[in-house]
């Protein structure tokens, strides 16, 4: 911490009690932790003192907490949501301001998490009844439900901030026992599912798979690959069924705990899991760590040493959040060309758009059109902060006679560790490119590549002018 400056009042009640709740702890715990009263804790956490230094230093010698990183943390994602469900037509009468939206995040972040969702769970359902009443035909689905699924399971990640201690002390396990070499893992991995399990592992022509890139043959008792995958997917795959033929029930009940009833977010969050596990057993977490520091985060010698898709190293980048032996904190998004998004961690580092598109002027779409090259962009947001991002296009497989899939993934972080980084080295001294979440939540004027007028301010269009940006708007 910075002994110059005096510590200004710091109210984090909310910051406190998840931090606590992540860690499953009692007040009455926490605060023998801390070497506080419970009930001077019980105030903390109603805002009614504020963080003290000794607190914070607590803090960071139990709880192996970052000081500076929770003295100025926020949930970008969460007050991002905000911010769209303040904008919107339905509450926009309101006038909602931003300090107001964040005194809600900090003081009541349950109840700003439920507007959230609701406000969300209310976009989807509209969407879905403007697209049947465009269509009106075929039956009905359950308008939204999809959408809202996937959210939940991607907010169950960030509550957690894509670690699960769980699923790493599992793939040392299977480490151990399959004794897996830094060479070779897809013969190591093959032999262990032999022997364990009786699946023989068998890659098959493309027509014979009908399509399918994986199948778990149960009769024939055999792990069926396809041969349009790459030498790293197929290590991929054979280890994602490794672990769930080891750790299924662990699997399902991290997936239980975190989705409760929902049965369709308890399936697609044991299937991200899985995934989780499946990386963590090719790229052991103190190997990994290490070099990504030795190397100064380069993504092409994690690739190599670890025999990881550019996607596999950034995915695994996301989940270094062992108490006593963190990596840096990123956030990591992959969208299609199109601009879908289909897969995200990270939303309490960089805030997402839950609905649109993202902002064009971000390196994360240029690199759909550099596939294979590494693009490095240090970007702006409207509220001034500063982020990394390091952006690359990929193409994977596609069946016969369709055309490659193309992605782009952007992994970013806060452009305080930029210097941690070798790739953010050739872009230190250029100015950061000013980018919003999108053009609904950016109040930016003057932008060409605007396709949408904000939210929250009123049309002021002037058929005598006409600027950069197709849109005029004042400033309510």
């Amino acid at each position: 911490m910075d002994e110059q400056k005096p510590l200004e009042k710091l109210f984090a009640g909310a910051r406190l009690r998840r931090l606590r709740r992540e860690r499953g702890l009692s007040q009455a715990d926490a605060a023998q932790a801390l070497g506080v009263s419970a009930s001077y804790l019980n105030l903390l956490e109603r805002n009614q003192r504020p963080v003290t230094a000794r607190v914070l230093l607590a803090l960071a010698d139990s709880f192996d907490v970052d000081v500076r990183a929770f003295a100025n943390e926020a949930d970008h994602q969460l007050l991002a949501d905000l911010k769209e469900a303040a904008s919107d037509p339905v509450l926009s009468g309101l006038a909602l301001d931003r300090m107001e939206l964040n005194e809600l995040a900090d003081s009541h972040p349950r109840a700003a998490e439920a507007l959230a969702k609701l406000f969300h769970a209310y976009r989807e359902t509209t969407a879905a009844t403007e697209d049947l009443a465009s269509r009106m035909s075929g039956p009905a689905g359950s308008a939204g439900g999809p959408g809202v699924v996937l959210e939940a399971v991607r907010d169950a990640l960030d509550a957690r901030q894509n670690h699960f201690p769980e699923l790493e002390d599992a793939a040392a396990q299977v480490i151990e026992r399959a004794g897996l070499r830094s060479r070779d893992k897809a013969a190591d991995l093959s032999r262990f599912l032999q022997a364990q399990h009786g699946f023989t592992v068998r890659v098959l022509e493309e027509d014979l798979m009908a399509g399918a890139r994986r199948r778990l043959d149960f009769h024939g008792r055999r792990l069926l690959l396809s041969e349009a995958l790459d030498p790293s997917s197929r290590t991929f795959h054979i280890a994602a069924v490794t672990a769930s033929l080891e750790f299924g029930e662990l699997l399902e009940k991290l997936a239980e705990t975190a989705m409760g009833e929902n049965a369709e977010a308890r399936r697609l969050l044991r299937v991200g899991l899985g995934n989780y596990l499946a990386g963590a057993i090719l790229a052991p977490y103190s190997q990994f760590l290490k070099l990504a520091e030795e190397s100064r985060y380069d993504l092409v010698r994690l690739q190599r040493r670890f025999e990881l898709s550019f996607e596999q190293v950034c995915h695994r980048l996301t989940t270094l959040q062992r108490n006593g032996e963190r990596g840096l904190p990123f956030f990591m998004i992959r969208v299609d060309q199109a601009g879908n998004v289909s897969k995200r961690f990270g939303g309490g580092i960089m805030p997402f758009v839950r609905s649109g598109g993202g902002c064009p002027k971000w390196n994360l779409y240029e690199a759909l059109h550099s596939p294979g090259q590494v693009l490095a962009q240090s970007f702006e947001l409207t509220d001034g902060r500063r982020h990394l991002s390091l952006a690359r296009g990929q193409f994977s497989s596609s069946p016969h006679r369709q055309s490659p899939v193309v992605h782009a993934i952007a992994l970013g972080c806060d452009w305080q560790y930029a210097e941690n980084i070798v790739h953010a080295d050739a872009i230190r001294e250029l100015a950061p490119a000013p980018i919003g979440i999108a053009c609904r939540l950016c109040e930016r004027e003057g932008c060409a590549q605007r396709a949408f007028p904000p939210l929250n301010r009123k049309l002021e269009m002037n058929p005598h002018t006409l600027g950069a940006s197709p849109y005029g708007f004042g400033s309510e």
